[in-house]
């Protein structure tokens, strides 16, 4: 679930379809039952073992506990900061180009792939088309900007923490991140160069190119260890950090993620891609006790549950039996929502998996999918982080991931159209 992450994402052959009925699902709103808050895998923190419910109702609480027929929530008033994210900063760089410079690189139409030696000097050569548009990217960056461009006002609701350079395209990216109306703190370094992804495009293709460079620099006793920094993080209350920090800086997260887990805060994280679940499997599995919501799609669950040894490629048993790992909080239950491209997106509802179905819409209309992760889960987190039901932020997840791949990269008009 990312745009300019989706470079680093192995597609592999997996293919999951959940089952278009509930398993051993309540209804959303099946009363106090469906608000189970603990992980049914600890022993000591479950119903009947002497746990109970906190008396006030988290977030994470409303999400199942509104009855069927119960009018919407009213949307909590939002603070500045109220939604911190940290991730691989990368600024997007995208223009026409013709078959020349293609061929130069060595580049194929459509493809993406991570920058070598010989394309360092594309990304300054791009910058010089007449067409060139400049974006904040990455996939964190991306889902707290479609967050706030969801949420628009207060501005400065969404927070975001991650390493650029000291450079032009550092200081291109801090002017973009303002127009978003992101309040972006970066760790500003000088041995490598801001982030970059160039989307060359030729025609009706792209082909993209990313250099992380500075992205995977950042460091916490130099950035978020610092007090004015950490104080952004104590304002937050809902967190994201996606999976593809957990190659930079793990120690980062896991402050973050206790942080959270300590305040009975909600913490939001992303399998990210395959290779994240493969090769960083211990890495995410520390982190994985304090996750309250992970998102993810099919091919990622079911890499996921092939390295966990769930032995099943059902969705719906996968999204379950992840819910089911250990958890620190046990004042909240996790949260699991996978999505699988225009087929229903699975969520675990209290004890059960619910489908909820993506928004229909003509294929033809489809210009680009690369940001359809991101934007879904910024769509969620702009809900989630003004309290509002399950089913609702699935409804700003969808509408939002809809709006995106229908334009190229991870950009969206002025103000969103949700009601």
């Amino acid at each position: 679930m990312r745009a300019t992450g989706a470079l680093l994402e192995d597609h592999g052959q997996h293919s999951l379809r959940g089952k278009q009925v509930q398993v051993n699902a309540p209804r959303i709103g099946a009363g106090k039952e469906a608000v189970t808050i603990c992980s049914s895998s600890l022993a000591d923190g479950c119903p009947g073992s002497g746990s109970t419910a906190s008396a006030e109702p988290t977030p994470i609480q409303k999400m199942t506990a509104r009855e069927p027929d119960a009018p919407a929530q009213r949307k909590t008033m939002l603070s500045e900061n109220a939604l911190f994210g940290m991730g691989n900063p990368l600024l997007d760089i995208s223009a026409v180009v013709d078959k020349d410079f293609l061929d130069k690189f060595g580049l194929k139409p459509n493809d993406q792939i991570l920058a070598e030696d010989h394309h360092k000097t594309l990304f300054e050569e791009i910058a010089k088309k007449n067409d060139v548009e400049y974006h904040a990217g990455g996939a964190t960056q991306n889902s707290v900007k479609v967050a706030q461009w969801m949420i628009q006002e207060p501005h400065r609701v969404a927070t975001f923490f991650g390493c650029i350079g000291t450079d032009r395209f550092g200081e291109i990216l801090k002017q973009k991140s303002r127009e978003a109306h992101v309040d972006a703190r970066y760790y500003e370094q000088s041995e490598q160069p801001t982030g970059t992804c160039a989307a060359c495009i030729n025609g009706s293709n792209r082909s993209l190119v990313a250099n992380l460079a500075a992205a995977e620099c950042y460091e916490k006793e130099k950035h978020l260890d610092l007090d004015g920094n950490w104080e952004l993080v104590e304002k937050a209350k809902v967190y994201y950090i996606a999976g593809f920090f957990l190659t930079v800086s793990p120690e980062s997260i896991l402050k973050v993620a206790k942080h959270a887990s300590e305040n009975n805060k909600i913490f939001c994280t992303n399998l990210s891609a395959p290779f994240i679940c493969q090769f960083f499997k211990e890495r995410l599995m520390k982190v994985m006790p304090y996750v309250d919501i992970l998102f993810g799609n099919e091919t990622e669950a079911a890499t996921f549950a092939e390295v966990l040894g769930f032995e099943t490629d059902d969705i719906a048993e996968i999204a379950k039996k992840t819910q089911n790992l250990p958890k620190v909080n046990t004042k909240r239950q996790r949260v699991v929502v996978f999505t699988q491209g225009k087929d229903d997106t699975a969520a675990t509802v209290g004890g059960g998996v619910t489908m909820f179905p993506v928004l229909e819409m003509d294929q033809n209309k489809i210009v680009d999918t690369n940001g359809a992760g991101d934007a879904f889960v910024g769509g969620f987190l702009s809900a989630l982080v003004q309290e509002q039901a399950l089913e609702e932020c699935l409804r700003a997840a969808h509408y939002a991931a809809n709006v995106i791949i229908k334009r190229v990269g991870c950009t969206f008009p002025e103000k969103p159209d949700f009601h």
